[in-house]
């Protein structure tokens, strides 16, 4: 196998759960080609890595967007997408779209072999399928990596990867200086939005901000700790109520990060304190430590991974959780208890643990 195709359309943790398949494919064959079709957002993390040979950046949900915007210009991207892909004359492709459009592509362009989940009947167009209803009881780098066993791989590691160049982390050290960081500072980053492939729904899965910002101003009043306020500018709201929320006012970084920047800064940190969502898997990647906030979601399926000292997961067990099965939330029985319900002491104290 020279050249090999990796499929995932989703967020930045179904990306970065496909990295330990990056890393067996590479050790398998040193030589091999690697492209990675994703959507236009999440490129940015891949781009840096020294293992992908090409990135098709283009997803369905990108492709929606464009054309409401211009039909011209989202077909004029689209046949330029598969004609790159046609171009490199791939011999395998790994998908992980759970949609049967992407494997129906790679039918269509001459890529012989192609790898997936038939989940709902999605897979008729795979040559070589696991069948799926969700995925559940373990967690989805467990199932991303059962797919090698197609192509004769097995996987010698299960750890996320993430590769920022060392330009990238000087410039942050730098604007972290110019912020008032010094070297030595303990330095906590605070992600209070995240999961925003749950559109709508995000909210869900949000402790609460004024439960953060009492919980940095501990941090930041008593354990002389740096606050980082991390998130996009969807997330503005939330962050705004955080901060006027505190006496000892954070360093509010939202909006003004894209995501090569994100990583780079989160390079730069002690721990992170996140909900849910793509940030928390960012910084496990880059081997930081995390204190995790999950409610609706398993964290056993979409936790940090591999689980371990450093990644504390903070939960609230009820009947009714996890809520958020196949790939549907379900909707909220208990009022959000599982989220509500945990304390600034619950995560204060295994904050103190880390740090």
């Amino acid at each position: 196998m020279k050249k090999i195709l990796v499929i995932n359309p989703f967020g930045i943790g179904d990306v970065l759960f496909t990295t330990p398949v990056i890393q067996a494919v590479k050790e398998a064959y040193p030589d091999a080609y690697l492209g990675y079709w994703c959507n236009q957002r999440v490129s940015a993390l891949l781009k840096n890595d020294p293992r992908i040979n090409r990135i098709f950046a283009l997803s369905r949900g990108d492709l929606k967007k464009l054309y409401h915007h211009s039909p011209m210009e989202a077909a004029r991207k689209f046949f330029g997408l598969l004609s790159g892909i046609r171009k490199e004359r791939f011999e395998v492709a790994l998908d992980f779209s759970l949609d049967h459009r992407y494997s129906l592509a790679c039918k269509i362009l001459g890529i012989k072999k192609r790898v997936g989940f038939n989940y709902k009947k999605r897979g008729r167009f795979l040559t070589q399928k696991i069948d799926i209803d969700s995925y559940k009881d373990r967690h989805v780098v467990e199932y991303y990596l059962e797919l090698l066993k197609f192509i004769n791989i097995k996987a010698k590691s299960n750890k996320l990867y993430l590769f920022v160049p060392e330009a990238d982390k000087n410039k942050a050290r730098a604007k972290l200086r110019r912020l008032g960081v010094k070297e030595g500072d303990l330095v906590v980053g605070i992600a209070p939005g995240a999961g925003a492939s749950w559109g709508k729904y995000a909210s869900i899965k949000h402790w609460p901000p004024l439960k953060y910002a009492r919980l940095a101003e501990v941090l930041s009043s008593g354990l002389r700790t740096k606050i980082l306020i991390l998130g996009d500018d969807s997330e503005r709201s939330i962050s705004d109520i955080i901060v006027s929320a505190m006496k000892n006012k954070p360093i509010d970084l939202t909006g003004k990060t894209g995501l090569e920047d994100l990583a780079a800064l989160v390079s730069q940190l002690n721990i992170l304190i996140t909900n849910d969502g793509g940030p928390l898997h960012i910084a496990v990647a880059l081997a930081k430590k995390t204190v995790s906030i999950f409610g609706p979601v398993d964290e056993r399926v979409y936790g940090p991974y591999p689980p371990g000292p450093d990644h504390i997961v903070i939960k609230k067990e009820l009947p009714c959780r996890p809520c958020y099965n196949s790939f549907r939330f379900q909707g909220c029985l208990s009022n959000r208890e599982c989220i509500d319900d945990i304390s600034v002491e619950d995560v204060l104290n295994r904050v103190k643990e880390l740090l």
